[in-house]
């Protein structure tokens, strides 16, 4: 049996468990939207990249539109680079006509208070312009170096502000907690298996597969509303074989 056949086992085993524990206790959308109507877009860094793999099979296992906009070093409405995205986020967002834009806090979001919010404020702009909803997830917790220690106090905070500019939205807005996935501290493996990458920032496929089938589920009550794929149509498709992931 390959490499790749018992890692997609592993997948399958780890993603039964979880939709259990998913689907018992969760609100499941009264009514599911025609094939093709609702459509997700992601906005994320190279962290989200790699979740995008998982997503995109997921997604469109059930009839679900997907398009991502994460990028490796940036992907980030606020903080370095995100000058040079701005000039084009707006029109991006517009061209993949999205019923959801997912933006995936990035490890990048540097900036302070008042900083935060007014990026999270234009981004929400931008997405209620073309009429969509804007889902903010928070990034899995990292395992700091010499780059990223120093924007700790930043990056903790990006949670609260995304709830604030959410709060005041008018309902256009929501934010949901990844924590329900990785918990707070970073932990390089799960269930005896790699879930993050040992480069202590990104994730392996486990992760991807386990974040994306709570991340649909999440998304399904989100209107037009559809019913998420079971994860055995999705989850060993070849996605978790692609070379962005990397230290599993």
């Amino acid at each position: 049996m390959t490499k790749m056949r018992n890692l997609a086992l592993g997948l399958l085993g780890l993603l039964s468990i979880a939709a259990c524990s998913t689907t018992a206790g969760a609100e499941q959308p009264t009514t599911s939207a025609k094939a093709g109507s609702a459509k997700v877009l992601l906005l994320g860094d190279s962290i989200a990249e790699g979740e995008a793999l998982a997503l995109d099979a997921a997604l469109k296992a059930g009839g679900v539109g997907f398009h991502s906009l994460a990028a490796a070093g940036g992907g980030n409405v606020v903080g370095p680079f995100a000058a040079e995205n701005w000039k084009k986020l707006p029109a991006d967002i517009t061209a993949a006509r999205p019923t959801t834009v997912v933006y995936q806090v990035t490890t990048y979001d540097w900036g302070t208070h008042a900083e935060q919010k007014a990026a999270y404020q234009k981004l929400l702009a931008a997405v209620t312009a073309t009429g969509a909803k804007l889902v903010f997830v928070t990034a899995p917790p990292i395992k700091a170096d010499d780059f990223y220690r120093p924007h700790l106090a930043e990056l903790a905070r990006t949670t609260a502000v995304a709830r604030e500019v959410a709060a005041e939205s008018a309902g256009q807005a929501q934010v949901l907690d990844a924590a329900a996935v990785w918990g707070t501290t970073y932990q390089q493996q799960k269930d005896g298996k790699a879930d993050r990458s040992a480069d202590g920032i990104h994730t392996c496929p486990q992760g991807a597969a386990r974040f994306a089938n709570w991340l649909v589920g999440e998304l399904a009550t989100v209107p037009p509303g559809f019913t998420p794929a079971a994860a055995d149509s999705w989850a060993n498709t070849g996605w978790a074989a692609d070379k962005r992931f990397k230290g599993c």
